[in-house]
């Protein structure tokens, strides 16, 4: 169902994919997610600690279709501070690989001049696309 594009004379990216290919299922949007619970609870300041959490609340929407982390195909990220981005990336790895496993989608990050929530120091938006039941089960 999804295929990972990258062309072979290029450099293996680190952490993305440079492109991926979908075939059939159903597609979710997932609005932008900050770091805050789903009671809207600050619990963590830094920038590592609320990409945990904004990556918890994408995955906790996308099961609400029966989708799963590996089903993300695309995530964006809004940064307000590139520099405190790239400082807390030794930081954001485990907490990556703790949710998302090995999966790689297609991805981006801008840095913006702000957010709407002013306590925000992230925010990402992801798109899935979850296999149609008939694929899952092996019956194309």
């Amino acid at each position: 169902m999804m295929q990972i594009l990258q062309p072979p004379e290029w450099a293996a990216p680190r952490g993305f994919a440079n492109g991926v290919a979908v075939r059939g299922g159903t597609t979710v949007y997932v609005a932008g997610q900050v770091g805050w619970t789903g009671s809207g609870v600050w619990q963590a300041k830094d920038f590592a600690g609320q990409f945990r959490q904004a990556m918890r609340n994408i995955l906790e929407v996308l099961a609400q279709a029966g989708g799963r982390a590996e089903h993300i195909v695309r995530l964006t990220w809004y940064v307000i501070d590139r520099d405190e981005y790239r400082a807390s990336l030794k930081a954001i790895g485990p907490a990556y690989r703790e949710l998302m496993g090995k999966h790689y989608p297609a991805m981006a990050v801008v840095q913006v001049s702000a957010l709407v929530e002013a306590l925000a120091r992230l925010e990402i938006e992801a798109t899935a696309v979850i296999p149609d039941a008939f694929q899952t089960e092996g019956k194309a």
